[in-house]
């Protein structure tokens, strides 16, 4: 498990650098970044004088070089707009981002769980027939239209919550609301899916005709089997609500990385938008290697060389 481990950081360490090999390269495809941190109406001077600043007069080669250097430095270039380390202006709003995503994945288990469980356990049910409406419903809402009727209903006419802002249960729950809906239709389907194929099983026959409960044999024994393809979506989910929930985020004012990164892009701040990337990118590849991780924890059968 130790040299696998290790194995894998090595290989992350080469994700990150071809993400930030990426990274410079379309930040210059894309157009002279100095013109791009600059507003339309500056002159040629205050141009040049910005590309001097930032050494982007320098040769190509020379630039990616001290790119590179920076990086391992913890050096991520200073904020356009606000004049603050890029990086740690990136940092300081990610708490915002994953409160919001744990929140959500955690509220999504919560109901997508027993939903899956019970309507595979019970197909052509009553309860699977409502469990597959439902899913397709929330998978085929948009995610924006949602918001806008929650802040209309419970906001707007009813005041039980705020319609913008960061902190408790009146500022959380209609985003969670939102981003829940298609994360929750997701993760039932695919564990009425698994659930149904395990418990078609000899191993289950075997289980239940040795006189174990109904609730044991399913949940003990089918549900753990059926977890692996559970845990690679949630992990899904989370990747996507951490890099994707820029939407709810600009909706409900939500102060987190995906609002950030939308205002950097309006301002221009290619520092910001750099750290924003680099970060995203470094939890995505953790979370890939803590979820290979956790299926040796659910599978005793796994084994990692």
């Amino acid at each position: 498990m130790t040299a696998y481990l290790i194995r894998r950081l090595i290989h992350s360490c080469f994700v990150l650098v071809g993400v930030s090999l990426l990274v410079f390269f379309v930040g210059r495809m894309i157009g002279d970044p100095a013109r791009l941190m600059l507003p339309l109406e500056a002159s040629e001077a205050q141009v040049q004088a910005l590309r001097a600043r930032l050494g982007f007069d320098q040769p190509l080669y020379i630039q990616l070089i001290r790119f590179l250097f920076d990086l391992l430095r913890g050096d991520f270039g200073t904020s356009i707009w606000q004049g603050v380390p890029a990086m740690a202006l990136v940092v300081s709003r990610f708490p915002a981002t994953i409160y919001l995503t744990l929140t959500v994945v955690a509220f999504s288990l919560v109901v997508a769980l027993p939903m899956g469980v019970v309507a595979g356990v019970r197909p052509r049910s009553v309860i699977d027939r409502l469990t597959t409406v439902i899913s397709i419903t929330g998978v085929s809402m948009p995610t924006f239209w949602l918001a806008l009727m929650l802040i209309i209903t419970f906001a707007v006419n009813l005041g039980w919550f705020k319609t913008s802002g960061y902190g408790g249960p009146e500022f959380i729950v209609l985003p969670v609301m939102a981003l829940s809906v298609i994360h929750i239709g997701r993760i039932a389907q695919v564990v009425r899916s698994c659930m149904m194929d395990e418990l078609s099983r000899p191993y289950i026959t075997t289980a239940r005709s040795k006189g174990l409960r109904e609730a044991q044999t399913v949940i003990r024994h089918a549900l753990r089997n059926a977890a692996i393809p559970v845990i690679t979506l949630t992990a899904d989910e989370v990747a996507g609500l951490i890099n994707g929930a820029v939407v709810i985020e600009v909706i409900f004012a939500w102060p987190g990385i995906g609002m950030l990164a939308l205002d950097a892009i309006e301002k221009r701040d290619f520092p910001v938008i750099q750290a924003d990337v680099l970060l995203v990118a470094a939890v995505v590849v953790l979370l890939n290697l803590a979820v290979d991780l956790a299926y040796a924890y659910v599978d005793p059968r796994i084994r990692y060389a």
